[in-house]
């Protein structure tokens, strides 16, 4: 699994960009010490760097130019100041890419998978969600654990990935029935329950149980 390092001092963005490139099977670490970034860098020894460009002690530029005197690793940084000057500085420092703040989670994602492809000849990533190791195959409608392999129906598939897409978070009943309506015919709620169960018992086949938690009055969740 690649390994993503951010750098940002901010606790809220960190975890928000954390959670969001989570869920492409990334393993992702949060900067904790920020007078020593170089010595975590080590420590975790990623295959790519998101670089705040404002930072407490030291700027993003000079955590570059030490961590390109240790590696080759891509960088990709952050800033509020979307300016000519930061990005030519950035570039000049050794960085990979460069991302305007408010970052845009689908922008970044995208721009996160060109570079690993350039730098690691990495392949198209593998269409697939994952949680404490259930895996769903976005490509073919089926989902394992441990080794064991079982086919969902379209409505199944499409509750588990929305579920998985939103893992942490309550998707409500009116969502998951529209996600189900936009490809097929409209879905009464009983219809959701059946396939809400239908699901639950799949998965218990597969040994994963009580993954899929209801929240009464609300919808379901995976918890994280």
């Amino acid at each position: 699994m690649y390994k993503i390092y951010i750098v940002e001092d901010d606790p809220a963005l960190a975890q928000a960009l954390k959670n969001a490139i989570s869920k492409w099977d990334f393993e992702v670490h949060c900067a904790s010490d920020f007078s020593d970034i170089t010595s975590e860098f080590s420590r975790i020894d990623p295959h790519l760097v998101i670089m705040d460009m404002t930072l407490p002690f030291f700027n993003g530029c000079h955590w570059c130019m030490q961590i390109r005197k240790l590696s080759e690793v891509p960088i990709v940084f952050l800033s509020s100041a979307a300016d000519n000057m930061n990005q030519v500085m950035a570039m000049n420092m050794g960085a990979d890419d460069f991302i305007a703040k408010p970052v845009d989670t689908a922008v970044l994602i995208a721009k996160i998978q060109a570079v690993m492809r350039r730098c690691y000849e990495m392949a198209q990533p593998a269409p697939i969600l994952s949680h404490e190791g259930l895996v769903l195959d976005l490509g073919g409608s089926v989902v394992s654990f441990e080794g064991k392999t079982l086919e969902l129906t379209k409505n199944e598939f499409r509750i588990l990935q929305t579920l998985l897409e939103n893992k942490g978070h309550i998707v409500s009943r009116d969502t998951l029935m529209l996600r189900l309506w936009q490809a097929d015919c409209y879905v009464e709620e009983n219809t959701l329950t059946v396939n809400v169960t239908r699901l639950r018992k799949k998965l218990a086949e597969l040994g994963v149980n009580d993954m899929i938690k209801t929240r009464v009055g609300s919808g379901y969740i995976i918890e994280v």
